[in-house]
């Protein structure tokens, strides 16, 4: 095994056991959080006295929030790690001149909106918006609707 082969193995295990601690961490913290919640001390194992302020309503509904923070932060988490939907290669890149002009022309020689979307490795909406702004096209209505104040779409 070479340096650089034994250095990436040192780097994952490393981060493999910190995971594996940030997970058992969590799991503590909620057993610990389910125990106050039920007026349990987590020391102890005794039963908090009536008048204890984990016995109170509003410390109760706060450590059963916290719990439930806790408990979704990990699917939260699978979420954001999920591989996205793959979008058109070019998604998100600067139009050149050169691509400019060969779409115009493109277009000028009849090729659908579709085909150039395939042939430039864009979205259809993304073609559409560039032939508006070259003049070839009426502008293409919005894909997000103006929304007002309260949040409800805008009429005209």
């Amino acid at each position: 095994m070479q340096y650089g082969e034994f250095a990436q193995v040192q780097v994952m295990t490393s981060l493999n056991r910190i995971y594996q601690e940030a997970t058992m961490e969590a799991a503590k913290t909620i057993e610990i959080l389910k125990a106050l919640a039920e007026g349990i001390d987590p020391g102890t194992g005794e039963q908090y006295p009536a008048g204890s302020p984990y016995q109170h309503p509003d410390t109760v509904r706060a450590l059963f929030a916290a719990i439930h923070g806790l408990e979704n932060a990990a699917p939260r988490q699978a979420k954001t790690d999920a591989p996205q939907k793959p979008g058109p290669e070019n998604a998100g890149r600067p139009w050149s001149q050169e691509e400019d002009s060969r779409l115009g022309q493109a277009f000028d020689s009849g090729k659908s909106v579709e085909e150039l979307a395939q042939v430039h490795k864009r979205s259809k909406w993304a073609i559409e918006s560039r032939l508006a702004r070259m003049g070839k096209i009426p502008e293409p209505p919005s894909r997000f609707p103006a929304r007002n104040a309260t949040g409800n779409t805008a009429t005209a």
